[in-house]
């Protein structure tokens, strides 16, 4: 954590709306006036989408699972390298990925490919990371590059253990955590509407990811300063033949907060129509008011950070 150089993470799995909550903290932070680096999780995958496919191939002929959740495929050391280096200095190294062709030709890459690692733009007042792994924890493999008959580039092999430790960096995360069978739902239409899939090459990799779901994914919503979990409120009880997702008012949003005493909620309920506390420590609001509650709530925390920032300079 840095006063002089703050973090803010929102971590969850892919398909879970993360984007949905980057686009709504843009607007407070224009609002406020604060100069936000933006950072995506994606370029600190591993690999690119063609060496992960040939991986995976391998993988499957030896009956081993592989997934984008877990250290096999991402650089956890270098994501916490740059969260302690911007921290200290303001500035880091990081690289962006395509996901798509439009992002492609905008960053001048293949789809599926990143750009070369580069320092962050100077002058930023925050970092604002979007990704699966912004709070991980977790034990990993050191690694020594060897040559793979797959792809021309190296690849890394494991030889043996170290702590990655990303959450302690972190001066405010959140997790955005909808219920599992709603997030199922989601992933398997933006899968298909998205990405040309079948359903159940969807449900493939759901099954594939959970493993590594369970250890790197779940583990960081218990260290959040806020959890935003999206209930349902029409039948969910079979995600794999649901026809649509349930829209945002046919659900609820089930707040919670580590640190009460960092929230004034007399003033949160005031503010937010129809919210109330089921708990000390537990807001619960209408699923359509997303982007008013990440108004009320992370406005004054981030108004508290800008203040801290510019004591300490």
């Amino acid at each position: 954590m840095s006063a002089k150089h703050p973090i803010i993470a929102v971590t969850g799995s892919s398909g879970a709306g993360l984007s949905t909550v980057r686009h709504a903290f843009k607007d407070i932070f224009q609002r406020l006036g604060i100069r936000a680096a933006i950072v995506h999780g994606d370029g600190f995958r591993r690999y690119t989408e063609r060496q992960f496919a040939a991986l995976l191939a391998e993988a499957r002929a030896s009956g081993r699972s592989l997934s984008w959740f877990g250290p096999d495929t991402n650089h956890f050391q270098e994501l916490e390298d740059f969260f302690r280096t911007y921290g200290a200095t303001g500035s880091g190294v990081y690289r962006e990925y395509a996901h798509t062709p439009e992002r492609a030709a905008e960053l001048g890459v293949g789809v599926g490919e990143f750009t070369p690692w580069k320092p962050l733009p100077p002058g930023s007042d925050l970092l604002f990371y979007e990704g699966q792994h912004g709070g991980v924890v977790a034990q990993t493999w050191t690694r020594r590059k060897v040559d793979s008959r797959h792809f021309p580039a190296e690849i890394d092999r494991r030889v043996g253990r170290q702590g990655i430790d990303v959450a302690q960096h972190v001066d405010l995360l959140i997790g955005i955590v909808p219920a599992i069978n709603l997030e199922w739902i989601q992933k398997i239409h933006r899968d298909c509407n998205r990405h040309g899939c079948t359903p159940e090459q969807s449900v493939e990799i759901i099954l594939r990811r959970m493993d590594d779901y369970i250890h790197y994914i779940v583990p960081q919503f218990g260290l959040t300063d806020i959890n935003i979990q999206r209930i349902p409120l029409v039948d969910t009880s079979n995600p794999f033949i649901a026809r649509d997702v349930p829209t945002p008012d046919e659900s609820a949003l089930v707040i919670h907060f580590r640190d009460r005493k960092r929230h004034d909620f007399p003033a949160i309920l005031k503010r937010i129509p129809k919210a109330r506390m089921t708990r000390p420590s537990t807001l619960l609001v209408p699923g359509g008011k997303l982007k008013l509650a990440l108004e009320v709530i992370c406005a004054p925390l981030l108004q508290e950070l800008m203040e801290a920032k510019s004591k300490a300079e």
